[in-house]
């Protein structure tokens, strides 16, 4: 199965948002909003590539998690 473009952008934001949840620093992170802008103009493999996916930790699994 391959995930749509929407749905890789909407795990990456709940990815963002669940690292930042309790280490975040407003002089250096981006604000959920802004991470949700910056994502939405990757191209679709970019998308792939921002999340750090690989033969052992692979694309579904990350779905899994934050899909």
């Amino acid at each position: 199965m391959k995930p749509t473009r929407e749905q890789l952008i909407e795990a990456l934001c709940r990815e963002y948002e669940y690292l930042c949840h309790d280490d975040f620093d407003p002089d250096e992170d981006l604000t959920p909003e802004q991470y949700l802008e910056m994502v939405e103009t990757l191209s679709y493999d970019e998308l792939v590539s921002e999340t750090g996916t690989d033969k052992e930790y692979t694309l579904e699994d990350y779905l899994a998690t934050y899909g």
